[in-house]
């Protein structure tokens, strides 16, 4: 066979397929023209144009790039059971495919801290540096940008602070448009409050015509079997250039790999952020083949079709764009707006497609085209580059490559190209899929024979379709990801917490366990559990819930495991083996969402997903299933409530835009207000410590309650012993030892000379920005100990509620009975003038000491602690509570209680 000769480079290739690969591949940037203009993929002309003038050219898909073949021509092996699948029972199993193929010689490793990793192994020393140091600030260049930036008014263009808070109000926190307008068109008000509009029309054209913001949208026609669907998109480059530069992020952006260890000998490696993972490291080394000193911009690219209106069917198919230089707790956070919403992808079902498995093809084709379409100028910009300026004025050399695609199941099948019921990851048959990782024998798909298979297209339409169904793919034509440098969808596809653990798992393991233990048995068991700061009490039950969604689920798992302890199961089989796979694959959910991960915690994982695997027959046993081969932002639905319903995505998209203008105009006012006093960041990896803030309120809930009200209604039995006991504790001499009999002695010469003390009912710990992301401060647990109140009406009645704690006494269990204050004219009469008692102390009952953990379901076993007939009790300062603590109760005729593991992430660490 002759050899054919590439134009561009003059390499000599096999065959048309070698040459095809070669063209897709290349990093070659002629190379790589060559292939884009084989695509003819035509760049964005530079007027943006209005977003509802039609486009006069429109792309026309037809023919072979849909497939207009014959029914048996078209038909899969098992397409038929295809087309009756259920989306909910569709998941999948993770392969690895995760290589690193090259590891350079570590830099001299920095010795950790006690919270931080040692850091090794920087990458070139010339990649992610500034090609521009000559710095101008985003604010300073928006300034520059505002037709009114006067030095004298701050909020210009707004005449006033109040003009500027109505503005923002109505379009971030107001009603709709038409109350708006007929609130400031109350005759005299706009006058009054010196506004600069008069009704919504007035304020809209201010911020469509002056203030700056993010990319507009365009809208594009694609006409499917002689429909014409719209497509809404931004230009992705200018997307990434505004979140490059935005000021927010200019402290935090990382620009170049490195690799992390959690021990001074490196033998740990840590990976967190994406700049510590193997691929960013990989795509510098070869990308700095060609142009050294890149900063690579990892594109992540999320989808997820999302239901509108509950009656009417409306749906919306938004796509969504972040980098990955940001932090990803920075990126998680809807409030940080560190996603743009890049487009609306037709949601089109093509029902006038008679074929259905034509129809299937069409609709895949379709996405890619259009998505495709969206992203197809990040094939030229990862190669060549593009100067990027930061938040800060300094210019970088991007290269923005695409790096992961984040969405749940049939998006990963969909963007993947694979069959419905395969791995989107790896090679495994559809009936292995419900395997453990060391018996399934399986291969991470091969990118290598899929681009073989696409480019049969050359040889016709159905030597196409059949060498894409010999390799396990649909018929794609031109898939979005082909062309793209250093990609590997089938690597970059992530796995899906929510949908594919949430709303995949967790779904089925609640049905099963409703079949196995009774459904009126869970639910009673759910309704009497204790309350707790991390745990919603299903008044109703969790067995009829229905529309679940994601964060239901993930509040079921924080006692699920608890509730089903000691429950009768059929035929009076043990319930060992169905603890051990609940409790291995709430594991497996709790690790998977570690902030970090080491080579140890990933074996943990594994570990974890083994004990599930090796004890999951339980269900199959009990004849509740069959098999185990289960693949497996509603920001949205806001902006379509904002439109009148009709031309939706135009006002959706506008509506959008004028939100985005406002968010930027407040960043420039706040850096008009305080100027930039941000301090230098340093980058530190997150850490498994978790760092919190114990406050208290400055006044107390009660200023004054009796003993006798202590005593009776918050159950501080023992209350004045056990606070003489705590006097005699503290005013002894030091040096001094005394035994319990003697201290009892002290004790009771000691007189209680207040009969009223302020008494607080909640201890609260906020978040503590350990990172210096400039994260706002939530509460992250509290404590209640408070009496119970009876109301005219039931539901003002308020139940009794007194918590149990975490006390740093080798962590002990204690229940707070009443958290006060000791009255300041009663201190001097207790203490001597040399001590300074704590200001805020606790009452608690003790439990027994933590002993080995129940070896089924791994939680630990405590009771109270009586003595005489009485709880023992103890006075502590409340800086010795380090958290709340969740105890289930051992349902039946026993006194003991299980230590709840899985409320948060620090119980989970902690007990584990």
């Amino acid at each position: 066979m002759p050899q054919i000769t590439c134009p561009a480079c003059d390499k000599q290739l096999a065959s048309i397929t070698g040459y095809s690969q070669h063209l897709a591949k290349t990093t070659n940037p002629d190379c790589h023209a060559l292939y884009l203009s084989s695509r003819q993929f035509a760049p964005d002309p530079p007027n943006e144009g209005d977003i509802d003038a039609p486009d006069p050219d429109h792309a026309m898909f037809e023919g072979d790039f849909f497939g207009t073949y014959a029914e048996d021509e078209l038909a899969w092996p098992g397409s038929d059971d295809e087309e009756h699948l259920d989306e909910d029972d569709l998941g999948y199993d993770i392969g690895p495919g995760d290589h690193d193929e090259w590891e350079p010689p570590a830099a001299v490793p920095v010795p950790p801290s006690p919270a931080t990793p040692a850091h090794s192994g920087h990458h070139d020393i010339d990649a992610g540096q500034p090609v521009d140091v000559v710095k101008q600030p985003s604010n300073a260049t928006y300034h520059a940008q505002l037709d009114d930036s006067s030095a004298d008014n701050i909020y210009a263009l707004f005449a006033s602070k109040l003009d500027w808070d109505m503005a923002r109000w109505a379009k971030l926190r107001g009603s709709s448009s038409t109350a708006f307008s007929e609130l400031v068109s109350i005759k005299g008000l706009s006058k009054k409050l010196g506004l600069s509009f008069k009704n919504t029309r007035e304020l809209n054209k201010i911020i469509d015509n002056e203030l700056l913001g993010r990319p507009k949208f365009k809208r594009k026609l694609i006409v499917v079997a002689n429909e014409a669907f719209d497509v809404y998109f931004r230009d992705i480059i200018e997307c990434i250039k505004a979140l490059f530069s935005d000021p927010n992020f200019a402290d935090f952006l990382v620009f170049t790999p490195e690799r992390h260890y959690a021990d001074k000998d490196e033998t740990i490696r840590l990976y967190h952020e994406m700049h510590t993972g193997k691929w960013w490291w990989n795509s510098q080394k070869h990308l700095d083949r060609e142009r050294p000193g890149a900063t690579i911009i990892p594109v992540i690219i999320s989808s997820d079709k999302t239901q509108v209106t509950m009656f009417r069917n409306k749906s919306a198919y938004p796509v969504y764009m972040t980098i990955g230089n940001i932090p990803k707790d920075i990126r998680r956070k809807p409030s940080r707006h560190a996603h743009v919403l890049l487009a609306y992808l037709p949601t089109t079902r093509l029902d006038h497609v008679t074929n259905k498995a034509a129809r299937r093809w069409m609709l895949a084709n379709l996405y890619h085209a259009c998505v495709g379409r969206v992203l197809a100028p990040l094939a030229a910009a990862g190669i060549n580059g593009i100067n990027m300026r930061r938040g800060d004025g300094t210019v970088h050399r991007g290269h923005p490559l695409f790096a992961c695609f984040a969405g749940d199941y049939p998006e990963q099948v969909l963007a993947t190209g694979i069959k419905t019921t395969q791995c989107p990851k790896c090679d495994i048959p559809p009936d292995e899929l419900g395997l453990a990782t060391g018996i399934a024998n399986w291969q991470p798909q091969d990118l290598g024979v899929v681009l073989d298979a696409l480019c049969a297209l050359n040889e016709g339409g159905l030597a196409f379709v059949r060498a894409c169904a010999n390799t396990g793919i649909k018929p794609i034509v031109h898939p979005f990801w082909e062309g793209f440098p250093f990609v590997n969808i089938f690597e970059s596809v992530t796995p899906d917490v929510l949908h594919q653990l949430y709303q995949g798992l967790i779904k089925h393991l609640l049905a099963w366990l409703s079949d196995a233990c009774g459904s009126a048995e869970i639910d009673a068991r759910c309704q009497r559990l204790p309350p707790n700061h991390h745990i919603r009490i299903f008044t109703k039950g969790i067995t009829t819930l229905s529309r679940v969604s994601g964060t239901e689920h993930n509040q079921i798992c924080h006692f699920l495991l608890g509730i089903i302890i000691d429950t009768s199961l059929p035929h009076n089989m043990s319930s060992a083996r169905l603890l051990h796979a609940i409790r291995g694959l709430l594991d497996f959910l709790y690790l998977a969402q570690y902030p970090s991960h080491t080579s140890e915690t990933l074996v943990l994982l594994n570990e974890a997903l083994d004990l599930f695997h090796d004890n999951k027959d339980i269900f199959i046993d009990l004849g509740i299933w069959n098999s185990f081969n289960l693949p497996k932002l509603h920001f949205t639905i806001n902006a379509y409530r904002s439109t009148n319903h009709k031309n939706e995505f135009a006002q959706m998209t506008t509506w959008l835009e004028r939100r985005e203008k406002v968010f930027r105009h407040e960043k420039y006012i706040q850096w008009r207000l305080i100027g930039n006093t941000a301090c230098p960041h340093q980058p530190r990896p997150p850490e498994m410590i978790f760092r919190r803030t114990q406050t208290m309120t400055k006044h107390p809930t009660v200023k004054a309650v009796t003993t006798d009200r202590v005593v009776n209604e918050y159950g501080a039995t023992h209350f004045n012993e056990s606070l003489a006991r705590c006097v005699a504790k503290v005013t002894l001499p030091a040096n001094t030892t005394v035994t319990a009999r003697q201290l009892e002695d002290r004790a009771a010469d000691i007189h209680i000379p207040f009969r009223t003390l302020p008494v607080f009912h909640k201890v609260k710990w906020l978040s503590a920005d350990v990172r210096g992301h400039d994260d706002s401060l939530v509460t992250v647990d509290s404590v209640h100990a408070r009496p119970g109140r009876s109301g005219t009406f039931a539901s003002d009645s308020v139940a009794p509620r007194f918590d149990t704690v975490f006390v740093n006494d080798g962590y002990r269990i204690a229940q707070v009975r009443v958290i006060f204050s000791i009255p300041p004219k009663a201190v001097p009469k207790l203490f001597p003038s040399t001590f300074q008692p704590p200001q805020h102390l606790a009452y608690v009952e003790w439990f027994s000491p933590f002993r080995v953990p129940n070896r089924d379901h791994g939680l630990h076993k405590v009771s109270r602690i009586i003595k005489n007939g009485e709880h023992m009790a103890s006075i502590i300062p409340i800086s010795n509570i380090h958290c709340s603590a969740h105890l289930i109760p051992h349902f039946g005729p026993c006194s003991s209680f299980y230590v709840n593991t899985y409320i948060d992430r620090y119980s989970f660490v902690t007990l584990r």
